[in-house]
């Protein structure tokens, strides 16, 4: 039996140093509408951490090992439907054996094989590196998500993206500026960070969130008006700043929940009521087939943008798979600016 050996978790969940190299697991075997990917570059992202802990609600279709993007080459197609068959799979996009591709997964990601529906793959440009290609598909998918199917961002408007040296607000604060607004906003954990959002992905105001009250300097850049868009990953922590920093009828999309569920006591909502604020929380793994191939289409809009460098890919690390356990300690660190991403022998 062909081998395809992954990075997989000891006893199922636990540190980093629980991670390990299962020879065991066999080559995965392509359904209809699927194509067999030998990986060349995966990207780790912070869900990769949580699930690692055992605290991740994994959809139902993804397999045990990590993992939720990557580049790679098609080995082989599976079958093709029958003449009475619907091919919901996806696999209409005339892949062939030996394209160069890259593209999201519910899973499993960190190995040598992967077995993924062709709805889910996008071709590689040939100016782009296998370990760029590898940061894109889950960052830019969630940004984008987030901005224009949940945020429902219009031109002429202002953004607000937390953890704003973060793989996805990297994506959000350059598709914000693409997509016309009047102003980006960020908050990050250090100067240097904040420098960062604003020299190099153009924000026009970052603050950090260690040092000041962040909601009150964003009133302050808006002329007290707020930002029309806030995408959190924090929850909880945020809660009052976020409303305090939400303009009239802005929406808030709400993607993590890092600073925890629960709202300390005293917090007053009243604010999303008499502004019109529209809260609504999003995931993007634990979504139907249909909807990750919208998001992917509107990704493979972007690819001339990658190709000029008009969209920027910022990659902090490139390690090999065997020092997988190193590149979750460099995530759990909370010192990167863009991705970390591991090669496969």
């Amino acid at each position: 039996m062909a081998r395809n050996p992954p990075q997989d978790i000891k006893d199922g969940k636990g540190p980093a140093t629980a991670l390990f190299i299962n020879d065991a697991t066999p080559k995965p075997v392509p359904k209809q509408g699927e194509a067999l990917v030998r990986i060349k570059a995966f990207g780790l992202n912070r869900m990769d951490l949580i699930q690692r802990e055992g605290k991740y609600p994994v959809p139902p279709q993804a397999p045990p090992t990590l993992g939720v993007e990557f580049s790679g080459t098609v080995e082989s197609l599976g079958p093709a439907p029958g003449p009475d068959n619907d091919n919901d799979g996806g696999g209409d996009d005339d892949f062939r054996p030996g394209d160069a591709v890259f593209g999201l997964a519910y899973g499993g990601a960190y190995a040598q094989w992967i077995a993924v529906p062709t709805a889910m793959l996008l071709r590689k440009p040939a100016s782009l590196t296998w370990e760029q290609a590898a940061g894109i598909p889950e960052t830019w998918m969630t940004a984008t998500q987030a901005l224009h199917l949940v945020g429902g961002f219009s031109a002429g408007g202002a953004a607000l993206w937390h953890a704003g040296a973060s793989g996805v607000s990297i994506a959000g604060i350059q598709l914000s500026r693409r997509a016309g607004a009047a102003a980006v906003y960020a908050t990050a954990g250090s100067d240097e960070k904040c420098r960062f959002a604003e020299r190099e992905l153009g924000a026009a105001r970052a603050f950090n969130y260690r040092s000041g009250d962040w909601s009150r300097e964003v009133l302050e850049a808006t002329g007290g008006r707020g930002v029309d868009l806030i995408v959190d990953f924090v929850g909880a922590g945020y809660f009052a700043q976020n409303l305090a920093a939400a303009a009239r009828d802005a929406r808030w999309v709400m993607l993590g929940l890092l600073g925890g569920s629960k709202l300390p006591e005293g917090v007053d909502i009243g604010a999303l009521l008499y502004k019109r604020v529209r809260l609504e929380g999003s995931t993007l793994r634990s979504r139907d087939l249909a909807y990750q191939r919208r998001l992917r289409d509107r990704l493979a809009e972007y690819l001339p943008d990658f190709e000029s460098g008009a969209l920027k890919i910022f990659i902090d690390a490139v390690l090999p798979m065997e020092e997988i356990v190193k590149a979750h300690q460099l995530m759990e660190e909370n010192k990167t600016r863009g991705k970390i991403i591991c090669t496969v022998p």
